[in-house]
Order: C-alpha cells, then sequence, then structure tokens
C-alpha cells in the first residue's frame, strides 16, 4: 500500500490505542487491591454490557480476517467454520452458562475444584486453561503482523515483527493496569467498532451486485479459479478420507471448544448473578450470530471482487481478504475512498486484535495467580498479593506468545484458533461437565481427564502436518509428521472424556455425595453463589 494508506491507516490505529490507554489509565484509579475488583471487575457490568464485551472477546481476527480468507480461497469449506462458531454457543448457553458463574469465583478450577481435592485439580486446570490461552494469543499475534505487513506492502519482515512485540507489550499495560474493568470496556468499544465496520462492508457488497446474493456466489465461483466445486463441499476438506477425518475434527473442535476457552468463561463472572450470566450470553448470541453472517457475504465477496488469487497472492493464509475487499470497493488502490475505506478496516482489524489479546491475557494472568501459584507456593514463603503475581504473570504470558507469534506467521489465523479450541474441547470441556453433572466424579477423575485430553491434544499437533512434513508447515525443511490431522480433536476429545472416566473408575477415593448435593443445588438455583 502506498503512503497515504499508511499514513491514514497508522494514524487511526494511534487513535484507537490512545483511547484504549484512556480507558486503562481511567480504569487504574479504581480499586484493584482486591482480587474480585481485578479479575471480574466488581461484578458490576449489566447484561448488556457484558453481553457486548463477550461478543468483543469471542469475535477475533480469527473471524474477521481467518473466515472471510479461508471462504475466499476454499467457498464452502471456509463457510463452515463460520457455522461452527456460531452453534458452539448453543452448548455454552444451554450447558455452561448459569452453572459457571453459580459455582465458581474467577476461573475454571474454582468450578471444579468446589468437590475435590484442591491442590491437584487446580494445577491441571490451571495448567490447561494457560496453554489454551496462549495458542489463542499466538493467532491474534499472527493476525497483527499481517495486517501491517500488508499496510507496509507485503514485505517488510521487521515492521511485522516489531507489529507482534507491541501488541504484546500493549497487552501487558491493558491487563496489568487497568485489570478487568478496562478491559470490559475495551471488548465493547471495539464489539461496536467491529459490527459498524462488518455492516458498512457487507452493504457495500450487496450494493455492488444489487442485493443479488446468487450473482455474488456465481461471479465468485468464477473468479475462484474453481468453478462451480468453489460453492460445492471438498474443497478444502473432501479430497481423501483424511481430510473428511480432518474436517469431522475441526467441526469438533469448533462447537465444543467455546465452553472450554478461560476467557469467555471468565466474563460470566463479571456479572451480579447467573441469570444476568443468561442474558449476557443472550446478547452475545444476537451480535455474532448477525456477525458470522456477514462473514459470509465478505468471504464471497472479496473472492467476486479481488479474486482467489489476488488474495493469495497478497497472503498465501487468506488472512488479508477484507483489508483488500475495503480497498478495491472504495475505490481501488489510488483513490479517496478506497485509501479512507481501507485505513477504517485496518484499523478496527488491529482494534480487534488489541481487545481480544487483553482479554485471553487477563484470564490467563489470572489462572497463573488464582490456581498456579495459590497452590504451588511453600506454606511457609511469605504469601504475595494474587493481584501483584497476576501482573506479573501477564507479562511472562506476554512474552511467551509474541515468541510463538513470530514463529508461526504464516499460519491461518482461523485455522490456529481450530487447534486452541480443539485443546480446550479436550482438556477443559471434559473435567467442567463431569465436575457438573457426575455425581461419582473424584479428584483422580478431574485431574486425569485435564491431563489426558491435554497432552494428547499437544502431542498430536506436534506430530502433524502443522508442525512438519509439508511446504505450509511451521518447520518445512524437517519431517516427523506421523498423525495425519492438521487438527487433533476427533482423537484428543473422545481421550479426554474417556481419561476422566478411567480416573474416576479406577480410584479408591470416594465421592463426596454431601459436596456433590450442595454444588447441584447451588449451579441450579443460586443459593450460596458469589
Amino acid at each position: 500500500m502506498r503512503g497515504d494508506h499508511q499514513s491514514l491507516a497508522l494514524l487511526l490505529f494511534g487513535v484507537f490505542v490512545a483511547v484504549t490507554l484512556a480507558i486503562t489509565t481511567w480504569a487504574s484509579r479504581k480499586r484493584h487491591g482486591s482480587a474480585e475488583e481485578f479479575y471480574a471487575g466488581g461484578r458490576l457490568f449489566s447484561p448488556m454490557e457484558n453481553g457486548f464485551a463477550i461478543a468483543g472477546d469471542y469475535m477475533s481476527a480469527a473471524s474477521f480476517l481467518g473466515i472471510s480468507g479461508l471462504i475466499a480461497l476454499f467457498g464452502y469449506d471456509g463457510l463452515l467454520y463460520s457455522v461452527g462458531f456460531l452453534v458452539a454457543w448453543l452448548v455454552v448457553l444451554f450447558l455452561v452458562a448459569e452453572l459457571v458463574r453459580n459455582c465458581g469465583r474467577f476461573t475454571l478450577a474454582d468450578v471444579v475444584a468446589a468437590r475435590m481435592k484442591e491442590r491437584p485439580v487446580r494445577i491441571a486446570a490451571g495448567t490447561s486453561s494457560v496453554t489454551v490461552s496462549v495458542l489463542y494469543l499466538v493467532a491474534q499475534m499472527v493476525g497483527a503482523g499481517s495486517l501491517v505487513a500488508l499496510l507496509l506492502g507485503g514485505t517488510n519482515g521487521v515492521a511485522q515483527t516489531w507489529t507482534v512485540i507491541g501488541v504484546g507489550a500493549l497487552m501487558v499495560i491493558y491487563v496489568s493496569l487497568g485489570g478487568m474493568r478496562a478491559t470490559t470496556w475495551i471488548q465493547i468499544v471495539k464489539a461496536v467498532l467491529l459490527m459498524g465496520g462488518a455492516i458498512a462492508l457487507t452493504v457495500l457488497v450487496l450494493v455492488r451486485f444489487h442485493g443479488d446474493f446468487d450473482q455474488l456466489l456465481r461471479t465468485a465461483a468464477d473468479r475462484s479459479g474453481h468453478g462451480e466445486r468453489f460453492l460445492a463441499p471438498g474443497l478444502k476438506y473432501g479430497g481423501d478420507w483424511t481430510a473428511r477425518l480432518d474436517f469431522i475434527s475441526l467441526g469438533l473442535a469448533l462447537v465444543l471448544g467455546t465452553a472450554g476457552l478461560p476467557h469467555i468463561l471468565s466474563r460470566f463472572y463479571t456479572v451480579p448473578t447467573a441469570r444476568a450470566a443468561r442474558r449476557s450470553v443472550v446478547w452475545s448470541i444476537g451480535l455474532i450470530g448477525g456477525f458470522y453472517l456477514m462473514t459470509i457475504v465478505l468471504g464471497f465477496g472479496a473472492a467476486a471482487i479481488v479474486g482467489s488469487d489476488a488474495v493469495r497472492g497478497s497472503n498465501a493464509a487468506g488472512n488479508t481478504a477484507v483489508p483488500l475487499l475495503a480497498l478495491d470497493l472504495g475505490g481501488g488502490p489510488d483513490s479517496t475512498g478506497g485509501t479512507v475505506l481501507f485505513a477504517v478496516v485496518a484499523a478496527i482489524a488491529f482494534a480487534t486484535i488489541l481487545a481480544v489479546v487483553a482479554g485471553i491475557t487477563l484470564a490467563s494472568s489470572a489462572s497463573v495467580a488464582h490456581d498456579l501459584y495459590a497452590s504451588l507456593r511453600r506454606r511457609d514463603a511469605k504469601p504475595r498479593s494474587e493481584v501483584a503475581v497476576a501482573r506479573i504473570a501477564a507479562a511472562g504470558v506476554g512474552v511467551v506468545a509474541i515468541g510463538l507469534g513470530l514463529l508461526a506467521q504464516d499460519l491461518n489465523v482461523a485455522f490456529l484458533v481450530g487447534l486452541a479450541f480443539a485443546v480446550a474441547a479436550s482438556a477443559n470441556l471434559p473435567v467442567l461437565l463431569y465436575s457438573l453433572f457426575w455425581r461419582n466424579f473424584t479428584t483422580r477423575g478431574a485431574v486425569w481427564s485435564v491431563y489426558g485430553g491435554l497432552l494428547p491434544a499437544l502431542a498430536l499437533v506436534l506430530l502433524s502436518p502443522v508442525v512438519s512434513g509439508g511446504p505450509s508447515s511451521l518447520f518445512p525443511g524437517v519431517d516427523f509428521q506421523y498423525f495425519p490431522l492438521e487438527n487433533p480433536g476427533l482423537v484428543s476429545i473422545p481421550l479426554g472424556f474417556l481419561a476422566g472416566w478411567l480416573g474416576t473408575v479406577t480410584s479408591r477415593e470416594e465421592a463426596d455425595e454431601a459436596k456433590h448435593a450442595e454444588t447441584e443445588v447451588r449451579s441450579l438455583t443460586g443459593a450460596g453463589a458469589v
């Protein structure tokens, strides 16, 4: 992109960063001495505010950049990501939202530890939550790098590297100074901006085709280079049985993974009651549903207007499809309209990334401080404030995410999020559901369930085509690929449930029926909830 695009987009980047830092400064003046204020914003947010914040947390760079890019490159098979991300909210609404709000205080481990031996359960759940959060953060870092690479002409590797570092530094500042209060308001601002940008682009695409969606699809198929195959299943996931199993694996991960994402679960604690938590999810489903319907239009619009080859030429993973679409809709690279629209969309995407990384970092730092530190510190050691530990943890998580983000720069962000969802569905969801609904569940079952899903998921990713053995792998020059699927969910999710069952039936520990009864009453009625 030329100088006008760069200058305007960077100006808008700067405005959003200034606004978010102002929100963080305002929030930092509030009382942060208590863990409840830092982790949950004092539980003072309304269902509508929290619904917007949940939508802001969930509609990430993977959604705005990655899904639209996959649709632009693979048509129908890319659309499946939109369906999976949206359907996942039904699981959250009916199985998780109210029960988690009633049973816990700040983290997933609170729910599980309510009826188990706390130390081993908190260590396991905390480790899993941090792992999922870091994987999710990597996707946001990759999205930020791709965006700035496009802005600066697609060749500026140094700028891409410094962008990833800059995003990491900002997320640490947001979390360390502002806590949940600042993070929530940043999410709300970002959700409004993202919905506004998506609506504007969707309207412009439909106007270009006079409201004829059929013509949009036919043009997208013609310009994709694949013809009618572009609109049919199988372009990405239908070549052979391995690809079809990969699709099933991805679908399981997307539908089941949302209910195990730490930064989504933590949002249910920012409202005063379980009823408010459920109403928050209803608000968020409305926003998220509308947004994912628009990503379908944007993806096919990018294929029809920009062309799949041009999208692939800009970024092999398709992460730049929406900014390129905005440039074309505004009138082209040399037009004022194109310059303005591209800059606005690039700034919204950047805002999306900054807001999401703040939410994820807060959730992971809470797991480190509230679960891992509290469980692992020596009994005779001088205790440090949980909030102080969480702030230090935010910096550590930021460093790890920056390093992995620099390593994975060439992978599609929606695909990377699919991996995070697979790990969440394998390690967090089984232990959560068993704890809430299985009367005989024991401590050994809880620990085995977490590690029995987490370790196989990570091992299978390491042995998959994602890491080695192919031209698009992280390490294309080596080959230790022994697992054929790119997403491990098909194997690792059942293993997580199986390990939890096996750990329970082989345990000598008797399940505490009184604690289960107390948890059941509390989860269903809210009696005794914090």
